[in-house]
């Protein structure tokens, strides 16, 4: 059954649904918003259980996040629009897209993978597994490292702080949950179903949603464009949400039509 999720719209144009990552929320955006509601009426929301979104009573998959995400669509009466999503929110536009294809101007794909090789699964698999063992908060460091680069990490440790405590703040069975998404799904043996426009963004230095992975992807896009950026890791948004804001934008008034 399909959640109703704590939303905000800012801005006025083309429709665009923002979907954010494992343990984060929905401000992840806000300087993206604010660089694009001149054009897009912007729809962030909170995933299930995270921020101000109710949990679910039982555990759920991929398909139930794309529940939640039509059960918004519908709420608000938009009829097409553009989507995009990063990291576990790039998994979950692609399949709201493979669904309901006729609702998806466009398809941004943000810091995220498919065609991981068995080595590659196996990585992200030991980071669920270190945090089944030892705990959510003791693994904290391992990932804040695989999300900001070095020089951010030194300079502002009140955003690495921040982002720590959302994790925190997420129930342990729904963080769990929603990595046990982002590790499982394996968007490979459909992605060439996609026929929207899709941009992929990833950052250079991106361990789990590497250059290697996102070229794979763009290639079996029939409709794709990728965007690396040199010397980032994971948290594009927080860290360097000016770098992005330009190559989104432009993506998305030239598909706007």
């Amino acid at each position: 059954m399909a959640i109703d999720c704590a939303y905000t719209i800012e801005g006025e144009g083309s429709a665009l649904f923002l979907i954010h990552g494992i343990g984060a929320r929905r401000a992840t955006f806000a300087k993206l918003v604010d660089g694009l509601k001149d054009r897009f009426t912007c729809i962030r929301y909170d995933l299930r259980g995270h921020g101000e979104s109710p949990a679910p009573h039982a555990s759920f998959g991929l398909e139930d996040l794309v529940d939640d995400l039509e059960a918004l669509r519908s709420t608000i009466g938009i009829e097409r629009a553009h989507f995009a999503g990063h990291s576990l929110g790039g998994m979950i536009g692609p399949a709201y897209a493979k669904r309901y294809p006729e609702r998806v101007k466009s398809l941004g794909l943000w810091s995220t993978a498919a065609f991981r090789t068995s080595e590659d699964s196996a990585k992200v698999k030991a980071v669920v597994a270190a945090m089944r063992e030892k705990g959510i908060p003791q693994v904290l460091d391992t990932l804040t490292a695989r999300w900001f680069t070095n020089d951010f990490a030194a300079n502002h440790p009140d955003v690495i702080e921040k982002r720590k405590q959302q994790v925190i703040d997420t129930p342990a069975d729904i963080f769990l949950n929603v990595f046990d998404i982002y590790a499982e799904t394996e968007m490979g043996p459909w992605l060439h179903e996609i026929s929207a426009p899709c941009q992929l963004v990833t950052g250079e230095e991106d361990g789990g949603c590497n250059p290697r992975l996102n070229r794979e992807m763009a290639n079996a896009l029939p409709n794709a464009e990728l965007v690396i950026l040199d010397r980032l890791k994971h948290a594009i948004f927080l860290e360097a949400t000016d770098r992005v804001l330009p190559v989104v934008r432009n993506f998305l008034i030239e598909n706007s039509g």
